[in-house]
């Protein structure tokens, strides 16, 4: 993979020498926007420290950076993308070019992919997908309503996890044998809700992604982590991608490893903070990782394969770059990536909670788990925060309220993530955790469905970087 060198300024703070410098496309060109000041950021560097290091909620890594009226003003790395237990002088600490495995935000990647795909014309979001799947694709408890790219973007297409939503190439699984009935892998249809038709319902899930997924090989002919190459990452010049197996020796040397601190019982593991850190995913020191496609794979058939709900391995300033080109209208430096009408569908509100209780007439699902009331609105491959706080419910950003962002949350292998922006003021927030020691849901925020830890690094990245507080 080639990374194509830009061109790098430093940022205009006292504290240049330990936060990362930043291409210069990336940031506003018309920007006149002072940096914080030199003491600010020093307390800022000093409450994030001590969130990674807090004695009862250690964090084996953090990676964040702070957007400010369209300008990068911050951006910082702590603690170590690789631990060896025995030796922590084999450390290796988290830098600018450290890539973590993104989770869900992928989701927000890859919708970026299919609005290019749209704009070219293979793509339409409101035509019925079986056009594209070569097989018809319908809810079988309602055969009637077809499914479009609009409702799998915007989680309510009536599509579920509870049947899986990944499959490995070796299986030499073909979607039509998973989603129709009668097919081999259709089991018990258990994908598929039976109470909620396509368009009516919001339910969080990832096995839509798989079917997006399949559907943009098929209208294109190339494999999903190559296409998604082409339409996105090489245009904005991002390091990273779906499939490991294709990185650099280099570039997989700086691709955090996951952890999560326990001890293996039974196969299994169980949360320690006292026992060691134990490398859930991209453990990537020694080995290099499996490719996920074998030379048999017939592209179109395994949407799921390059992980199109959570795969994605990018740094902070990477998610910079594509938080600047939504508030921008579409634009990276002088390079359109999409149309200003294309990032518009993509924030325009898909789905908005009713308010009804969920066991009743409600429209969708807002939180599962210990994140009640996470998600009350959604857009296309976006959710829409709506500043609704309670102790540990709701998706209130900053403690003081008031800041309705857009972005996407992830959450999977130890990592929890945020990519959040206000298009208005051109401000956003970016935080990468390389996994906890602990249990996070012993840690619940204080006034929203977000983990306390989250919740202290996104105040203190707003309240710092974008607000300027120095008090």
């Amino acid at each position: 993979m080639q990374w194509k060198t830009a061109t790098i300024i430093a940022l205009a703070i006292a504290l240049a020498a330990s936060v990362a410098a930043v291409p210069a496309e990336v940031m506003a060109a018309e920007s006149t926007t002072a940096a914080p000041a030199a003491n600010t950021l020093a307390k800022l560097d000093g409450e994030l420290a001590a969130v990674l290091h807090d004695p009862a909620h250690r964090l084996a890594s953090l990676s964040v950076l702070a957007v400010r009226e369209g300008k990068i003003v911050y951006q910082k790395q702590f603690g170590d993308r690789y631990i060896d237990n025995g030796n922590p002088a084999n450390n290796v600490a988290a830098n600018a070019d450290t890539m973590y495995r993104i989770a869900s935000i992928s989701k927000l990647v890859v919708t970026l992919g299919v609005m290019r795909l749209v704009e070219a014309g293979k793509l339409s979001l409101d035509a019925d997908v079986s056009d594209y799947l070569g097989f018809k694709l319908r809810n079988p408890h309602f055969p009637d309503d077809r499914i479009t790219l609009r409702m799998l973007l915007s989680h309510t297409s009536s599509l579920r996890d509870d049947g899986g939503y990944y499959w490995e190439a070796k299986l030499g699984v073909h979607f039509r044998d998973v989603l129709v009935p009668g097919g081999a892998r259709y089991g018990k249809g258990e994908m598929w809700s039976s109470t909620a038709k396509p368009g009516a319902y919001f339910h969080y899930a990832n096995f839509p992604w798989g079917v997006v997924g399949m559907i943009m090989e098929r209208v294109t002919g190339e494999r999903f982590d190559r296409l998604m190459r082409r339409l996105i990452l090489d245009p904005m010049e991002l390091k990273g991608g779906f499939h490991p197996a294709d990185f650099s020796r280099e570039d997989l040397n700086n691709v955090a490893t996951l952890y999560r601190k326990g001890v293996e019982v039974n196969d299994k593991m169980v949360w320690d903070p006292a026992g060691p850190w134990i490398a859930q995913t991209d453990n990537y020191r020694k080995d290099a990782p499996v490719p996920r496609a074998l030379p048999e794979y017939v592209i179109g058939t395994n949407g799921s394969l390059f992980g199109p709900m959570g795969n994605c391995r990018l740094t902070a300033e990477g998610l910079g770059r594509i938080m600047l080109m939504m508030t921008n209208g579409g634009m990276h430096g002088t390079k359109r990536i999409l149309k200003a009408d294309s990032i518009e569908k993509m924030l325009a509100t898909q789905w908005h909670h009713d308010g009804s209780a969920q066991n009743g007439n409600s429209n969708g699902e807002v939180g599962f788990g210990s994140h009640q009331e996470l998600m009350n609105a959604w857009g296309l491959g976006v959710q829409l925060f709506q500043d609704i706080s309670g102790p540990g419910r709701g998706d209130r950003l900053i403690e003081r309220g008031g800041y309705k962002a857009t972005g996407h949350l992830g959450d999977a292998w130890g990592l929890t993530s945020a990519m959040v922006f206000d298009r208005k003021t051109r401000s956003g927030m970016i935080f990468l955790i390389g996994g906890p020691a602990f249990d996070p849901d012993t840690n619940p925020g204080k006034y929203s469905s977000l983990y306390r830890h989250e919740e202290k690094i996104l105040d203190a990245l707003y309240r710092r970087a974008i607000a300027g507080e120095v008090n």
